[in-house]
């Protein structure tokens, strides 16, 4: 059957993904083979494929491909994340839409349409992948709110409460006023805003003095209860014990003195809010203040804020502001850059507030998982460089605040039987927790009724931290098969941006529930962002529509241009033209193979000695290649693989070797030639297919000469082999001549179709073994070897090498005499350029080294090619 003239990528990625998966190469089980074991990094169940998304994907799928044709039992595991507050508000957005409120709903019914949402929904994200070719298990494919999944998180749970290393405590917390629930502390993102400070007098009691107080947040004024300053700032000490009135509130409230207060910031008096912020808490903890809280859970104030309550807090804030300058007490405003806090999920401004809620104890536990990355490097971080980001956030790590005001996630197994703070009990089932409640109370007559269980959910991380063990039954089933064989995991890909959100919370998990890392590497990619250097993304409009890269420029395409330029843990430049350079190369290769395919093959032909001496020349190029790509794979860089496996297809087969091979026009080839060149074909094939998966199992599976019987995805990965290192070196010179007959018949005007001769006097002492491929690569009749000059001909240098081509009659003497007389002109004034600038003992003396030894050079190779242009024009006049 005639191969197509032209690639259809559409056609072919539909066909073959089709084929492998229903041949079941994409799946693994427990065999005797050593496994390789990839776990997804879940994507949120309501998302959608975007850059960094295919980025990292195509990443693990070379992977995971390239394991594949290793003879590993390879496996790859997918999934979604349930992600509680991103749908949480998806669904609640969506019944707003249709007239519904949250509020009005019981949480089965909410949870009820939250299931429709996923539903519909969830899992786009995955079916997406499948069209760039990731070759996922997909008959594992999990979800976080999975049966066997949401069990390993609620054994988790009590198995840690039972350890005490989770408790329930009333402490500051990070809310989000949009999504209505706390935030653990990774989960806030600290940026510089331009903001204000606002001046504001606090009229003292029993006197007509006042004292200044400088806020960023005036609306929080409604929640003062004292005035704190330095014990050692002689400016206040008269007014130790005294108290103040709060602004418009009219509320009394003392004046403490502590060291906590910065003499030098603002007016050195510091208002103390200690339900609103967490070192005010601290402060009123430690000297006995009343706490009033004075937001609602939407950030809008209550009660408290007396005539704005109901309105939101910066809202709130503009109209505060006005009243406190009518009313005389607004001092002055000046223009304030501070940090913000912002929530990770929804942009909102954070609000600290005091709320009840469950902690996990993070600094005993986490101490083998800084071990293992920082000591022993049991589990290596690549690039090496974010060791130091990891170090920084382990070694300040803070106990976890891991209960979220959700419905849509796991909800924490704990049930309340009474009206203290410890009137309750922790248990996986209401039955078992009836039990220990009756224990702990003594109350044999209570029922099941008499339990609420706790309506917070866990934070999605505490259900994602145990992915690499629960994916596989590990906490549940610690010693089933296939978490035996499976575990540890060989490669996590992810960003750096979650490394402590999720990667070093695996590594915790890990070792505290087997007492092994999860993983053995982490490879860390950059972000994608665009030409300008922004980070891609919707609101700036800056994001391609990853589909439809994909059906302009093939999967094979995007992968390629994706993976181009995507050095470990450096960012990403993203230019659509990488993937038409992507589409390109598979063009070329096309094109390549049809080109082979279409030599006709004259069985009584022998193999010619350049065909020999070429295909021997590139099967150790190819081991050249192989270990390089070897070296570049174990250090995950990625992209210098592609990059040499881009070089040796394009360069050294497709525009070398098949030159070298390829019978004259018309005529037919040698059986021996046309099955070697497609025996390199496959290597190429094989290495060049985690990149490009779907053309090259399009071409492996065309090759009609081709011996195997199996799909390439499980061919097998090319062994290495020594490789002649001078071999090489001689082919480098054999090039170096060939570009060079090229050039001289570009610029001498000779016809490629014409035949030369060719002299040489042979400097760098290269082998007459090469003569055949010299003679056919550069259309040679005669080669000879000669030890000077030829009269009536032309010369060129190539390294020491000296060329001379005889003068034909088709040459114009006279035009080539005057161009050469140019040539020189131009040399001469160059070199005397040079000379004058190495003469000037300032230049000399000052320059860098390196500047004057390249000067140098330039005066060297200007006074050979000087005489090399003298020696022409004296044979060109004879």
């Amino acid at each position: 059957m005639p191969i197509a003239a032209n690639y259809n990528p559409k056609e072919i990625e539909e066909k073959w993904y089709k084929y492998w998966l229903e041949n079941r190469y994409f799946h693994s089980e427990v065999n005797e083979k050593e496994p390789y074991t990839i776990v997804i990094p879940p994507p949120n169940v309501t998302g959608v494929l975007h850059m960094g998304h295919m980025l990292n994907n195509t990443i693990q799928d070379v992977l995971i491909r390239r394991a594949r044709l290793q003879g590993y039992n390879a496996c790859w595991v997918p999934g979604t994340d349930h992600a509680s507050i991103a749908t949480e508000a998806k669904v609640v957005a969506k019944l707003k839409e249709e007239g519904i409120d949250k509020k009005s709903l019981s949480r089965e019914e909410f949870m009820e349409h939250a299931w429709d949402w996923t539903r519909n929904y969830g899992g786009v994200i995955l079916n997406q992948l499948q069209k760039l070719g990731a070759s996922c298990d997909w008959d594992r494919t999990k979800f976080t709110l999975d049966e066997q999944l949401s069990a390993s998180v609620i054994k988790s749970f009590i198995d840690l409460y039972k350890k005490g290393h989770i408790y329930r405590g009333y402490r500051m917390v990070n809310w989000d006023p949009e999504a209505k629930t706390t935030l653990s502390d990774e989960e806030v993102i600290y940026e510089e805003k331009q903001g204000h400070l606002y001046h504001v007098a606090y009229p003292i009691v029993g006197s007509d003095d006042h004292l200044i107080i400088a806020t960023t947040r005036p609306e929080t004024i409604f929640g003062d209860t004292a005035i704190c300053v330095h014990p050692d700032d002689e400016r206040y000490q008269h007014l130790h014990g005294k108290k103040v009135i709060v602004p418009v509130v009219n509320r009394e409230i003392p004046i403490i003195a502590d060291e906590y207060v910065d003499l030098e910031f603002g007016t050195g008096c510091l208002k103390i809010t200690p339900a609103h912020d967490e070192n005010d808490y601290a402060l009123g903890q430690k000297h006995n203040l009343e706490m009033i809280d004075i937001f609602d859970l939407d950030g809008s104030l209550n009660k408290q804020g007396l005539h704005y309550q109901g309105q939101d807090r910066f809202e709130v804030r503009k109209q505060f502001r006005k009243e406190l300058e009518e009313k005389g007490f607004l001092v002055k405003i000046e223009d304030h850059i501070h940090k913000v806090g912002t929530s990770e999920r929804t942009k909102a401004v954070i609000e600290p507030r005091l709320s009840d809620q469950w902690f996990l104890k993070m600094k005993e536990i986490a101490q083998p998982a800084i071990k293992a990355v920082l000591e022993t490097e049991e589990i290596k971080l690549f690039p090496e460089k974010f060791k130091n980001t990891y170090a920084h956030w382990m070694n300040n790590i803070r106990d976890w605040n891991i209960s979220r005001q959700l419905w849509w996630g796991h909800r924490i197994p704990a049930y309340y039987f009474g009206d203290k703070k410890n009137d309750f009990v922790v248990a996986e089932t209401k039955e078992e927790a009836l039990k220990l409640a009756q224990e702990k109370s003594g109350q044999i007559d209570l029922k099941l009724e008499d339990l609420r269980q706790d309506e917070d959910v866990l934070d999605t991380w505490f259900s994602s931290w145990l992915w690499p063990m629960s994916v596989f039954d590990g906490i549940c089933q610690p010693d089933n098969k296939e978490f035996n064989y499976y575990y540890p995991t060989n490669d996590l890909v992810t960003g750096p941006d979650i490394l402590f959100f999720w990667v070093a919370r695996m590594i915790i998990a890990g070792y505290e529930y087997t007492g092994k890392k999860p993983f053995n590497n982490v490879y860390l990619t950059g972000l994608v962002r665009d030409k300008q250097r922004r980070k891609m993304s919707k609101s700036l409009g800056n994001s391609p529509d990853a589909l439809q890269l994909i059906e302009d420029y093939s999967a094979d395409g995007v992968r390629v241009g994706l993976l181009l330029s995507s050095a470990a843990g450096n960012d990403l430049m993203f230019d659509e033209s990488l993937c038409q350079q992507g589409k390109g190369f598979g063009n070329k290769i096309w094109n390549a193979f049809r080109l082979i395919d279409g030599w006709e093959v004259d069985a009584q032909l022998e193999q010619p000695e350049y065909a020999q001496k070429a295909i021997h020349w590139y099967k150790n190029q190819f081991q050249v290649s192989l270990a390089q790509i070897e070296d570049h794979f174990s250090k995950y860089r990625i992209s210098d693989a592609l990059m040499t496996t881009y070089k040796l297809i394009w360069d050294e087969f497709c525009s070398w070797l098949l030159e070298m091979v390829k019978p004259g026009y018309q005529m037919p080839i040698d059986q021996q030639t046309k099955q070697d060149v497609l025996h390199l074909l496959e290597e190429n094939l094989k290495i060049l297919h985690p990149f490009m998966p779907f053309l090259t199992e399009e071409i492996w599976q065309s090759m009609a000469t081709r011996s195997k019987d199996e799909a390439l995805i499980v061919a097998k990965w090319p062994e290495q082999k020594t490789f002649d290192e001078s071999l090489i070196a001689d082919f480098e010179m054999v090039r170096e001549v060939v570009s060079g007959i090229r050039n001289i018949r570009k610029d001498k005007n000779i016809s490629f179709k014409e035949t030369i001769d060719l002299s040489l006097i042979n400097s760098e002492q290269l082998s007459d073994t090469y003569d055949s491929i010299i003679k056919k690569l550069g259309n040679i009749k005669e080669l000879s070897y000669v030890k000077q000059q030829l009269d009536n001909a032309l010369s060129f240098r190539v390294k020491s090498n000296e060329y001379f081509i005889p003068m034909q009659g088709a040459i114009d003497v006279d035009a080539e005499i005057a161009k050469l007389q140019d040539e020189l002109k131009y040399n001469e004034g160059f070199l005397k350029a040079v000379q004058k600038k190495l003469s000037n003992e300032r230049f000399v003396n000052n320059a860098p080294e390196k500047v004057v030894a390249m000067e140098k050079q330039k005066q060297v190779d200007a006074m050979a090619k000087i005489e090399t242009l003298k020696q022409s024009l004296e044979s060109l006049k004879k």
